[in-house]
């Protein structure tokens, strides 16, 4: 793979045990850290499937498997469903903010209350700000915290990630103590909204794993479309 500059390198990772599947195994390529990533490359590469990880850029590349998807919505053909649009009225108290992203020791609290609640055995559920903020930050990316609140407390954090032509959704996180919202879905609609407003065409979810119920509301976006020989495609879902 080559940007206008010069080429870039790409390294496998070893592999490793799937996240997802029980019985697959997984594996990435990675952009070669070293490399200067420009906004131009950043868009080109998130546009062909990879993504973003504090600033380490991947994609799947697993030995005997191809069930990750990467997916995205065009925004301007996006019809919310029966269940969206209850979501969506549900958190009508909600008032959102775009801020810069940044560590504050309150952001990084609810951060570890979600990951102890949702995923107490991960590698993620790590008290050190460092690796936190080494996850949510690149150098590279026009990033933003999609900031949630009632009656001015912080509930729940979506980042998101511009570029040419689309907006990503990097990772969510919220207090769990409001799980009945369905803040996930509803930092997606809000998403959609902003990308409608400022006609972005796409929003990215990252991958989609159609056995994975984990990933199971990523499908209930329609249109999506998915990265599928080098090629997006919408999909039958």
């Amino acid at each position: 793979m080559s940007s206008s500059h010069n080429p870039i390198r790409l390294f496998e990772t070893v592999v490793d045990e799937c996240p997802y599947l029980d019985d697959r195994k997984s594996a990435s390529i990675l952009v070669d850290p070293d490399h200067d990533i420009e906004p131009a490359l950043f868009s080109m590469l998130s546009r062909s499937g990879f993504r973003r990880s504090g600033n380490m850029l991947y994609a799947p590349k697993c030995p005997t498997c191809k069930a990750c998807i990467s997916v995205r919505i065009p925004a301007a053909k996006f019809s919310a469903s029966k269940g969206q649009r209850r979501v969506w009225r549900k958190n009508t108290d909600i008032t959102v903010t775009l801020e810069d992203v940044r560590f504050e020791q309150q952001h990084f609290d609810l951060y570890l209350k979600y990951q102890k609640h949702r995923h107490a055995e991960s590698s993620m559920c790590d008290d050190d700000p460092q690796k936190y903020i080494g996850f949510i930050e690149s150098d590279y990316a026009a990033s933003k915290f999609l900031c949630m609140r009632i009656d001015q407390q912080l509930i729940g954090i979506a980042v998101l990630d511009q570029f040419e032509g689309g907006l990503s959704a990097v990772y969510t996180f919220f207090d769990p103590d409001h799980s009945s919202r369905s803040l996930g879905t509803y930092a997606i609609l809000y998403t959609i909204k902003l990308a409608k407003m400022h006609e972005i065409p796409f929003v990215y979810l990252g991958y989609w794993i159609e056995q994975s119920t984990k990933m199971d509301y990523k499908r209930k976006f329609k249109p999506l479309q998915g990265y599928i020989d080098k090629t997006w495609q919408e999909l039958d879902l």
